[in-house]
């Protein structure tokens, strides 16, 4: 098959401000950065990546597209990305899953997994 995944596009209000927190929650670098667009990748030479670009309106729902992580510690990770500025979000999980959901500044949802057990489905935010 002749597809490559490129990028996630992720809208913005600052999408600068915005990859530059991904950069810093993720540890990855900016690619490409003007007033009106941001995309960062783990690498300059690695794909997928995130591509932020400005919209005029603001988030007004839950996004029905969401990143999942696997961190090694999900308690401190959840920690980590909290002092960063995310925060946590309420999309109606029961409370008993193995994840949590967060928002990064701009509100886009997205999980923290816990450790995968066998026969364990994916996550549903």
């Amino acid at each position: 098959m002749g597809l490559e995944w490129d990028s996630l596009v992720i809208d913005a209000a600052d999408p600068v401000a915005l990859g530059r927190w991904w950069c810093e929650a993720l540890g990855w670098v900016v690619v490409n950065e003007t007033a009106e667009e941001s995309e960062v990748r783990p690498a300059p030479d690695r794909m997928p990546g995130l591509f932020f670009g400005v919209v005029p309106e603001g988030k007004t729902v839950k996004n029905r597209l969401h990143l999942d992580f696997r961190p090694d510690d999900q308690h401190a990770e959840v920690e980590r990305l909290l002092a960063l500025g995310a925060r946590r979000a309420d999309v109606g999980q029961r409370g008993d899953e193995p994840w949590v959901v967060l928002a990064d500044p701009e509100g886009n949802e997205f999980c923290v997994l816990g450790e995968r057990t066998a026969g364990q489905g994916l996550p549903g935010a």
